[in-house]
């Protein structure tokens, strides 16, 4: 059984305020990425080492490039997604959704969520709007009827 039905359209562009919105992130984005991701890479890898190996300390500008094309190619295969929270302009890379497949067969989940936003805006209103926005947007943008919030 597939994923996601043959005919769905993922999001392109989700407002979650007036100032923030998420979007597929791109390949070109990594100017941009590499500074959030590893500006937050302690926290980070506090979520996501064990599971992912990701981010690692010695993490490149270069391997995020390859890192952020690889995402590119499977949300245009529809394999996985990952949505990166940018301020209005685009300048800044404050947080990212991923949504994934489940891989454990013995799971009866149809995705699995996660997010995180930079160190700068752990708990503030921002990471509350997106911890708020994040189950409700899966809830009504998504075909999935037992999603799995967390890692």
């Amino acid at each position: 059984m597939p994923w996601l039905p043959a005919d769905y359209a993922h999001p392109t562009r989700v407002a979650l305020d007036a100032e923030h919105h998420l979007r597929p992130i791109r390949e070109s984005d990594v100017d941009i990425d590499y500074p959030a991701v590893m500006g937050s890479q302690e926290r980070l890898w506090s979520l996501y080492g064990e599971k992912w190996g990701w981010p690692p300390a010695d993490m490149t500008h270069e391997h995020d490039r390859v890192d952020l094309a690889r995402h590119e190619r499977e949300q245009d295969a529809h394999e996985s997604f990952n949505y990166a929270l940018f301020n209005a302009d685009e300048t800044e890379l404050l947080g990212c959704v991923y949504i994934d497949p489940v891989e454990d067969p013995e799971r009866t989940d149809d995705a699995q969520i996660s997010w995180w936003v930079v160190d700068a805006h752990v708990g503030t209103d921002l990471e509350r709007a997106l911890d708020a926005f994040v189950p409700r947007w899966i809830g009504e943008a998504w075909p999935f009827t037992s999603p799995h919030y967390g890692i």
